[in-house]
C-alpha cells in the first residue's frame, strides 16, 4: 500500500519514536524535537517555540474513527534543515484541538514538522493531511513495531 509516489515527507528512521507509555505532549514534543536538535536540523529554540506555539495555536487533528493526530510545528526561523520527526503512541496524550481548541483529543500519532519555508511547511501539512486521511494506514502505523515497520507504512525507502 504506502502513500502515493508524490508525497515526499523528509523522515528518517532515526526520527521516529515509539513511545508506549508516553506522559505527555510536552514530554512527546520535547523528545521528538531533541532528534532533530541532535542533528543540528533545529535549533536549541525550536522545542520551546514549538511548545509556546501549541499554547496559541493547537495542532491537535480529529480524525475518523479511534486515532487522531497533531501536527505541532515552530516557525522557519528555528530551523536549519527541512526534516520531521514522527512518534508513534502506544496510549494516546492530549493535544487541544485545532479547530475547536477548547476541545482535547487523545492524540497517537504525533508529526513534528521543522521547515524553513513557509511555502514548503504548507506542502508538508498537505502532505502529511494525505497520511492523515488513509485509515487503513493510520492503523497500520498504530500497530507498527519497530521504526522500520513505519517507514514501510509510509512507503518511505529505507
Amino acid at each position: 500500500m504506502g502513500i502515493s509516489a508524490d508525497v515526499k515527507i523528509p523522515l528518517e528512521e532515526e526520527n521516529i519514536l515509539l513511545l508506549p507509555d508516553p506522559k505527555d505532549a510536552r514530554e512527546v514534543i520535547t523528545r521528538l524535537s531533541s532528534l532533530l536538535e541532535r542533528k543540528g536540523y533545529v535549533k536549541k529554540s525550536f522545542c520551546e517555540a514549538v511548545l509556546e506555539r501549541e499554547l496559541s495555536l493547537p495542532t491537535g487533528l480529529e480524525l475518523e474513527g479511534e486515532v487522531h493526530a497533531a501536527i505541532p510545528h515552530a516557525d522557519v526561523e528555528h530551523v536549519n534543515t527541512p526534516s520531521v520527526a514522527l512518534a508513534v503512541l502506544g496510549k494516546p496524550v492530549v493535544f487541544r484541538c485545532m479547530v475547536e481548541p477548547e476541545k482535547e483529543l487523545p492524540v497517537r500519532l504525533v508529526f513534528l514538522l521543522a521547515m524553513n519555508e513557509p511555502k514548503k511547511q504548507i506542502e508538508l501539512l498537505q502532505q502529511v493531511a494525505t497520511i492523515l486521511q488513509d485509515a487503513a494506514l493510520l492503523d497500520k502505523l498504530i500497530a507498527s513495531n519497530s521504526e522500520r515497520e513505519v517507514m514501510e507504512a509510509l512507503g518511505i525507502e529505507v
